[in-house]
């Protein structure tokens, strides 16, 4: 059977196992994952936080990670601003980023989470609000519900990927990980 790891990347983690940049390299995903022969699912910005899977089994890892199959990925974005509904709407709609058209997404306005301190914390500023939006895509581009929050005026300041498919964070506090049937 095969074996899937879930993970909760820390802030400031690569998505891989070793960092070549020399001479301080930067923490990694062998930091915290001590399981020979796991390998990521796809890849999370070193700025942000949350799931990230692991397994040991090729046609899984392509099936999670590969935009063809679809999987959704759902997002829980702290934005600069104070967004409306119809802030939201281009995000459902998709729009054009620069390397093209962005499929719909399914966006929402939330409750501020109840998650862990980040460290370092998101800067705070007095004069500027700030709110929390839940953002599931289908797709996987770089840097992608950045660049979408960004296009529609709402800078991304904290971004924490919640779901993936049908795994999520639950209880995983950030560096822990936990091994389950695939």
């Amino acid at each position: 059977m095969p074996r899937l790891v879930l993970f909760n990347k820390p802030m400031n983690v690569l998505s891989q196992f070793t960092d070549a940049r020399s001479p301080s390299p930067r923490a990694t995903l062998s930091d915290f994952i001590d399981r020979p022969g796991v390998y990521p699912a796809g890849r999370l910005d070193r700025d942000s936080e949350g799931l990230m899977l692991l397994t040991d089994d090729g046609r899984l890892q392509a099936r999670i990670a590969d935009p063809r199959h679809k999987m959704e990925k759902t997002y829980l974005a702290q934005v600069e601003g104070a967004p409306t509904e119809a802030d939201l709407e281009p995000l459902r709609r998709g729009l054009t980023l620069k390397d093209g058209q962005t499929k719909p997404a399914r966006a929402r306005l939330i409750d501020p989470p109840e998650l862990w301190e980040r460290d370092p914390p998101v800067r705070f500023r007095k004069s500027v609000p700030d709110a929390w939006i839940e953002i599931a895509i289908r797709e996987g581009r770089n840097r992608q519900v950045r660049r979408m929050t960004a296009a529609v005026g709402l800078p991304t300041l904290r971004l924490v990927r919640w779901r993936i498919g049908n795994w999520a964070l639950d209880r995983l506090a950030p560096g822990d990980w936990r091994e389950i049937d695939a």
